[in-house]
């Protein structure tokens, strides 16, 4: 069998020839990382405009989730984020800042639904990079994988305002009232 092997977990995975609790931060991080680029195969497949350079950050996501691997399993050569990496998704993030001023207030996610949806992945990505952080104070991480991530979940509020600037909408923003 492939899919499972009828013997029961017991709470642990096997990885190599140990057992490892399934809620060890390295396995909690993965599967983190794991939903982040299933939500996004999601998103890309919901806004069409962005699907190749949401596939790319899918690719991204696989290097990063490769890096936390290599601490189970350190005989192998750990990929690394580039500073390229980083850049590409700075400088994206600017062009977008060139065409629709910074928002200094909160803003309602909904006014459009793939906007809606990139909201979302930007939440499940903020989730994951304070998951991240957390592992990184016992595992030390290359600065790039923390840089990376955090980049991310601004690139996807980018595009969320984006998308609601193109289509002529006005963003709403909580009264507290």
């Amino acid at each position: 069998m492939i899919f499972y092997t009828r013997k029961g977990d017991r709470g642990k995975s096997k990885v190599g020839n140990k057992k490892i609790a399934k809620d060890n931060i390295i396995l909690d991080t993965l599967g983190e990382l794991d939903e982040l680029n299933s939500l996004l195969g999601l998103v890309k497949n919901k806004v069409k405009e962005f699907k190749k350079e949401l596939h790319k950050i899918q690719e991204n996501l696989f290097i990063v989730q490769a890096q936390l691997a290599w601490f189970l399993y350190p005989n192998f050569e750990k990929p690394l984020i580039s500073d390229d990496k980083i850049k590409n998704l700075e400088k994206s993030i600017d062009r977008i800042e060139k065409i629709i001023k910074p928002e200094r207030k909160f803003i309602i996610p909904g006014k459009e639904e793939k906007s809606a949806w990139l909201h979302y992945l930007r939440a499940v990505c903020r989730r994951v990079e304070r998951k991240i952080i957390s592992l990184n104070r016992k595992y030390k991480l290359p600065p790039n994988t923390l840089s990376y991530i955090n980049r991310l979940s601004s690139y996807f509020y980018a595009l969320a305002r984006y998308i609601v600037y193109k289509k002529n909408l006005k963003e709403d923003h909580p009264t507290y009232k």
